[in-house]
């Protein structure tokens, strides 16, 4: 077995993608300034996240996320043993290291962390009100954000009102506005995220140390059960759903999406239907097929196929008789089963308190752990892609791309530039060089992307940690010792046939599988099939109907395919590394929740 990953600095550069680097910032790229930090140290790629190459302007986010998480985990609340996540971009991928705080750092962090943590846990509720609040707010600003073509003059209105400036200054202002929203959007993201994966380990400490025996599932299940936004766009599916048939109309949604309106419009009861669609539409459409981090991933909203071909499946199972809800009863007999099991475990009153008080807390912030991911991920970032298509549209009409998606292949910095040239062409009645400059890097650009989404990216790089011991590297990217060794051994020596992972969501089923490599897929996906992807999007809740467990290659306990598995019933296995690459369409599974094991049968 080897003992270290790859060097990324002996990593080859893909046929085709000669020049990469031109697409991203000097500073997410590893470079010989600092060999001997990035070459020492233990670096793995996100495929929770950022499971793709990402378009330049598309690491926008990603770097602000980062970013954002580390400040608050370094500056902010001090988190005793981290500072940040490092980063960097290697042939288009994304990959992360976490970095520790000193030895020496720790003792003192610790009473920081108890003020600053502990303020915010002593008045979570109303502080969690005001975040609803501002991000609301903050989408609010992102949509109001106008970006129209320059016209050929001035209105009246500017000279007559004493403006003092025009639309070229309003242009460039509003892209700036856009970077700072979308940054305080991740500044804002980070407000709470940090702390409740922070009171969840505290819980999870907890019960490692008082039941040393305890599997991570047992600590998982005692807080199951929770009532979050995440879930509300698959509700409001549902809700659809169960309208249509209610109202007599359910026979109108077959065929192509550009029929259904018609027909819905035919009468009252389907103009009440629309409205209806119209009510759940803003904001619980603005959801993503994918991660949230790619323009590419089709959002509800904009691509209504994808939720009406939800609504129809659920049409179907109404009318069946099935039972479309989420088995949150089930789910609270088995929490209150557990917690009372262990509960009597303890000794002495004082534990059986620290307990109470630590499960108390951890079922207080742990909604929010998953509804970020819709407001910021899903919604915001949805409206941050549709704004900056609209700034593509203005560049397109100028012709300096030949689409509005090309914008997309421009650096966040280099946006500026080419909105100045814009300008100051506009403002001199001169040609701008943009037009006859852009179109053909574009393209140059697109066809190394194109190259780089072929790669496959390695797992990781560097030296491997004798010991992961980083707690939200272990739950929620699913890194542990274990995976480290398997990924060097490249598959590792276990038993033939079997995968292992985390046990994520109990449950033993068997069935066929059904290999995807992303959403695009997801209408192959057949009744009582076990799904294998590299990972799930939260909007994919509503094919949990169809199948009977989840196999993912990434993510670990705390990842969102995860926890959404559990809050839906449904076995899974995450972090099996090599699911989607062992396991073919077809074959027969045991896929065991309880253990984190998956057996192919034949």
């Amino acid at each position: 077995m080897a003992d270290r990953f790859p060097s990324p600095f002996d990593i080859e550069t893909p046929d085709g993608a000669e020049g990469w680097r031109d697409l991203y910032s000097y500073s997410s790229l590893f470079g010989e300034e600092r060999r001997t930090y990035e070459d020492g140290g233990f670096w793995f790629h996100d495929g929770v996240h950022w499971p793709e190459a990402l378009t330049p302007w598309d690491t926008t986010l990603f770097e602000f996320a980062i970013a954002s998480l580390s400040q608050y985990n370094t500056r902010h609340y001090l988190i005793p043993p981290a500072y940040g996540v490092d980063y960097r971009i290697l042939n288009g991928y994304v990959y992360l290291s976490p970095v520790p705080a000193p030895d020496e750092e720790i003792e003192a962090r610790v009473p920081l962390f108890m003020e600053r943590a502990g303020y915010y846990f002593g008045n979570w509720d109303r502080l969690y009100d005001d975040w609803l609040v501002k991000i609301r707010d903050l989408v609010r600003q992102l949509t109001e954000l106008d970006f129209s073509a320059l016209p050929v003059m001035e209105p009246m209105e500017v000279i007559t009102s004493g403006a003092g400036q025009g639309a070229g200054n309003a242009l460039l202002s509003s892209y700036h506005r856009l970077l700072d929203h979308a940054l305080t959007l991740w500044q804002f993201h980070f407000e709470f995220l940090n702390l409740g994966y922070a009171a969840y380990l505290d819980f999870f400490g907890f019960c490692k140390a008082a039941f040393p025996s305890i599997p991570d599932l047992a600590v998982a299940k005692m807080v199951a059960g929770v009532d979050v936004d995440l879930f509300r766009p698959d509700d409001e599916l549902k809700r659809l759903a169960r309208l249509a048939v209610s109202s007599g109309i359910d026979d109108r949604f077959s065929g192509e999406v550009l029929e259904i309106w018609p027909r819905l419009e035919a009468d009252e009861a389907g103009k009440a239907w629309i409205d209806e669609w119209t009510v759940a539409a803003e904001p619980w459409f603005n959801f993503s097929t994918g991660s949230g981090f790619y323009h590419s991933d089709k959002i509800w909203i904009q691509n209504v196929e994808v939720p009406l071909g939800y609504i129809a499946d659920y049409i179907v199972k109404v009318k069946d008789g099935k039972d479309l809800d989420r088995p949150v009863a089930a789910l609270h007999d088995e929490r209150d089963r557990v917690v009372s099991e262990y509960r009597e475990l303890l000794d002495s009153d004082e534990d059986r308190e620290a307990f109470d008080a630590k499960l108390g807390l951890s079922r207080t912030v742990f909604p929010y752990v998953e509804n970020h991911n819709f407001y910021v991920e899903h919604w915001a970032h949805s409206v941050i892609f549709r704004k900056m298509r609209d700034l593509g549209g203005v560049l397109e009409e100028a012709g300096f791309i030949t689409d509005a998606a090309d914008v997309f292949m421009f650096k966040r910095s280099e946006v500026s530039d080419v909105l100045f040239d814009l300008y100051k062409g506009w403002a001199v009645g001169a040609p701008a060089r943009g037009p006859s400059y852009w179109p053909g890097e574009i393209e140059r650009r697109r066809g190394i992307h194109d190259a780089l989404k072929s790669w496959s990216a390695p797992p990781a790089l560097g030296v491997p940690p004798e010991v992961v011991t980083e707690p939200f590297t272990v739950m929620l990217w699913g890194i542990t010792s274990d995976s480290v060794a398997a990924w060097l051994n490249a598959g590792g020596e276990g038993e033939e046939g079997v995968l292992t992972g985390f046990a994520a969501s109990p449950g033993l089923v068997e069935g066929p599988a059904r290999v995807i490599s992303g959403a695009e897929q997801i209408s192959e996906i057949q009744e009582g099939e076990i799904l294998v992807a590299t990972l799930t999007a939260p909007s994919w809740a509503p094919v949990f109907g169809k199948i009977k467990a989840t196999v993912t290659d990434v993510g670990g306990m705390m990842s969102h395919a995860a926890i959404v598995c559990r809050e839906y019933g449904l076995p899974a296995v995450t972090g099996t590394a090599f699911g989607t690459t062992t396991i073919k369409t077809g074959q027969m599974l045991r896929v065991d929740g309880n253990t984190g094991k998956v057996t192919i049968l034949d």
